[in-house]
């Protein structure tokens, strides 16, 4: 495996680090049987019950980080 760094976008002055892409930031989540978004419960090997709970994340992710 390469370790990939981000890629980093500068605009008018300003350096903003680009977020990984969305199955980049689901395969970084460990399973925990229960939907990183609304806590429903899973099996074992999913983490969002559904595509928009995972958009959801990843949206909140970028204004929180």
């Amino acid at each position: 495996m390469d370790s990939k760094q981000p890629d980093v976008v500068e605009r008018e002055g300003e350096v903003m680090v680009a977020l990984p892409a969305m199955p980049e930031l689901i395969a970084s989540l460990p399973p925990k049987g229960a939907c990183w978004y609304c806590d429903k419960p899973l099996d074992a090997v999913r983490r969002f019950c559904c595509k928009s709970c995972g958009v959801a994340y990843a949206e909140e992710a970028q204004y929180n980080s």
